[in-house]
């Protein structure tokens, strides 16, 4: 593997910064990706080869959140314009919005698709039951700043969420109260839930810490070497990937601590990183506009990657035709 290196597949199309990104489950037709982008336009893609599906068009706003639910057939954004949405992923069509009174930041489905959380700038966390869209939605209130992150949690019996207040809560759907809280010294500028739900992964300022989501006890905690915007741990919790400030992807291993590699490829501060469900590849979202798409095991054949020696005699890059990406011909 040393004499590889990494060859992200650049997903272009968006006119302004990445600032979030999700995947689906692994389904029939594969696994989706989907991005939000400050142009107000959120992508839907082949998660495995970033090939451009449909672009999500109603929101007048630079759209914050994203979220695909598991069998990638519904999509949710969320908006400066003030609104969620609920798409049709398959049609590309608007099933549902929702008023907020300010930014909504985060969206997420519950696993079974029947309810969707928005956390937003008005402080509150909002849950729509998606088979009664017209009802009043459940409210939980206590943060004192904007939301940033918020998901279902405890098969749908909760929700985790942090804001700007510099804190992490979880809170009971039955009841609507708070249960457990983290404080933090800065921000929390990541938050993702491990596959098997037993870990929560956060980020603030240069330190990833990983904590047991039952107890909100610390398992572990380690320092990079840049401001970290977004981290994510591998589905099977061996290795994890962050990005930031300078403007590099680094992966290290989840038990040491140590740094396995980092790669150069965007050219702006990296603000979104995501594993997707097979664990194959890592997606990463930048200021400059683009997704990337990398390699887990590089120099893998998977999807449309090829093997890179070094050095290589010609840099072969992924070209973007009408928004759909083509391996040029050798």
């Amino acid at each position: 593997m040393a004499s590889l290196r990494q060859t992200p597949l650049t997903c272009s199309g968006h006119t302004r910064p990445v600032v979030h990104l999700a995947f689906s489950d692994v389904t029939e037709s594969g696994y989706f990706l989907i991005s939000a982008c400050k142009d107000g336009k959120p992508m839907l893609r082949q998660g495995d080869t970033g090939d451009w599906i449909g672009t999500f068009e109603g929101h007048k706003g630079a759209v914050w959140g994203v979220a695909l639910n598991p069998e990638a057939t519904r999509a949710a954004t969320g908006a400066a314009d003030f609104n969620a949405k609920v798409w049709d992923a398959i049609k590309g069509e608007e099933v549902h919005s929702f008023q907020h009174n300010h930014i909504v930041k985060s969206v997420n489905f519950s696993t079974d698709s029947n309810h969707l959380c928005t956390g937003s700038n008005e402080k509150i966390v909002r849950i729509y039951d998606l088979n009664k869209p017209e009802a009043a939605p459940q409210i939980f209130s206590g943060h004192t700043s904007g939301i940033r992150h918020v998901t279902f949690f405890d098969n749908n019996t909760a929700l985790i969420t942090c804001a700007d207040d510099k804190t992490l809560r979880v809170w009971d759907r039955n009841s609507g109260q708070e249960v457990k809280r983290l404080d933090f010294p800065a921000v929390p500028s990541s938050m993702e839930v491990s596959k098997d739900g037993s870990i929560i992964t956060t980020a603030h300022s240069n330190i990833v810490t990983f904590w047991d989501s039952k107890e909100l006890t610390k398992i572990k905690e380690f320092m990079a070497p840049t401001q970290v915007n977004s981290v994510s741990l591998h589905p099977d919790c061996t290795i994890f990937v962050c990005g930031g400030e300078d403007f590099k992807m680094y992966k290290f291993d989840y038990s040491t601590g140590a740094e396995i590699e980092s790669f150069k490829g965007h050219f702006g501060p990296v603000h979104c990183v995501r594993f997707s469900p097979d664990g194959e590849l890592y997606a990463s979202g930048s200021e400059d506009g683009t997704l990337r798409l990398w390699q887990t095991v590089v120099g893998k054949t998977y999807g449309l990657w090829r093997c890179v020696e070094q050095p290589p005699t010609i840099q072969e890059n992924v070209a973007v035709v009408n928004n759909k990406q083509e391996v040029p011909a050798s």
